[in-house]
């Protein structure tokens, strides 16, 4: 398949795999949807983000506040417990020593295999002026540790969870947007205590890039996919787990400017959670692959209209796929997925 930046040919229906077609099953996959909330503190919620603990808590995270960008906004939490989902707590802001308050951004959770929660973030005026932070829990997100500003030089990961090599690295998908909308990588070999960044692997020129996921393809290949103005997804693989790249190119998947999420399953399959439309934030789609570069559609999870956006999607340890969007910018809603029932044209 050809790449051609900004030809509508390629976004519309020229698709491995059938990427826009959507089907009714036998066995719907959606085991759950539900809000997190049905009211909160504050009027605005974007930018979520789900991790399972080491007990088995499923955490989320997200941004809210009077609007995105506005000094007030604040990270919140919510744990799943018994069933239910507790009332967001916030956890962090962007109050400064001086008093002055940013707002804040696009929290990210990882667990490590070992050792504590991370809450990852950004604090700052806005998106190309702001810098990392973290906190930890050493309570499956019940408490958390002081804020931590992450060195110059290092952002953490920018929207999307990190992964965690065999060899017990930590890598993260990172971007910039100061100078081009740019990638590059993070590494920790401490379990997140102190990090390396390679340099951007595009120049913000022929595609704007940011906002990467990271898929595992085995033998030490790893694939990051992301979010791009060009109207399609940007692919990029590594042959060394992450320490060299080679050249950005496009998906054959459509991005409208908004950002994705994806995860490489237990039985190597891979899932992607996006925006199916070149335009827009509506539909929100699920789409399947064997390598990571032919996608196809398998689960429509909103059509209607609005803003469907900014997804995290996670494996749990029982197998079963979580995924949390933006909710219309009013709330976060999660849905469960049972993988086993997601069905491919050539599965059919």
């Amino acid at each position: 398949m050809k790449f051609w930046i900004g030809s509508l040919l390629l976004v519309f229906g020229m698709i491995p795999g059938g990427v826009f077609e959507s089907r009714t099953q036998a066995n719907p996959p959606v085991l759950t949807s539900e809000f997190l909330y049905e009211s909160a503190p504050f009027p605005s919620v974007h930018a979520s983000t789900i991790e399972e603990t080491t007990d088995g808590t499923l955490v989320s995270a997200f941004f809210g506040g009077t609007n995105e960008g506005k000094p007030d906004v604040g990270i919140w939490v919510s744990r799943r417990i018994d069933g239910t989902w507790t009332p967001p707590v916030e956890v962090a802001t962007g109050i400064q020593p001086d008093g002055t308050r940013h707002p804040c951004w696009n929290p990210v959770l990882f667990q490590p295999k070992s050792g504590d929660l991370i809450l990852f973030y950004k604090v700052g005026p806005s998106p190309s002026t702001w810098w990392g932070m973290t906190r930890t829990s050493a309570d499956n997100g019940k408490t958390w540790s002081d804020a931590v500003r992450l060195p110059d030089g290092i952002i953490g990961p920018i929207k999307n969870k990190p992964v965690q090599l065999s060899n017990g690295d930590i890598l993260s998908g990172c971007s910039t947007e100061h100078d081009g909308w740019c990638v590059h990588f993070e590494r920790s070999s401490d379990n997140g205590k102190t990090w390396t960044a390679t340099p951007p692997v595009n120049n913000g020129v022929e595609f704007g890039a940011i906002q990467p996921s990271l898929l595992t393809l085995g033998d030490s290949r790893i694939l990051a996919i992301g979010r791009t103005k060009q109207q399609v997804l940007f692919q990029i693989e590594s042959k060394d787990n992450g320490k060299s790249w080679g050249q950005m190119t496009g998906l054959s998947v459509p991005n409208p400017n908004s950002g994705t999420d994806a995860v490489t399953l237990a039985d190597g399959r891979h899932l992607l959670i996006f925006n199916n439309t070149p335009k827009g934030r509506s539909p929100l789609n699920l789409a399947i692959s064997s390598d990571g570069v032919d996608w196809e559609t398998v689960l429509t999870l909103e059509d209607q209209p609005g803003e469907y956006s900014y997804p995290a999607i996670i494996q749990t340890r029982d197998g079963l796929v979580h995924v949390t969007y933006t909710w219309k910018r009013q709330k976060v809603k999660h849905a469960v997925i049972d993988p086993k029932a997601l069905t491919t044209k050539a599965g059919r």
